[in-house]
């Protein structure tokens, strides 16, 4: 059995729908505002922004 649960993102506070299947560290897309989510914490589910990629140039 399949269940979503919706948490709020942090951006725009938009809800987000987020299935059981979800891993730790996994990246959303909130569907408001177009930001990046990820999952930082499982029990309980909580959503931050995920950073930006920045290239790293071999240092």
């Amino acid at each position: 059995m399949i269940t979503k649960t919706a948490r709020s993102c942090p951006s725009c506070e938009e809800p987000v729908s987020i299935g059981d299947s979800v891993r730790l560290n996994e990246v959303l897309d909130c569907g408001g505002c177009r930001s990046e989510l990820e999952i930082v914490a499982l029990d309980p589910l909580v959503l931050a922004l995920a950073p930006d990629v920045e290239e790293d140039w071999g240092e």
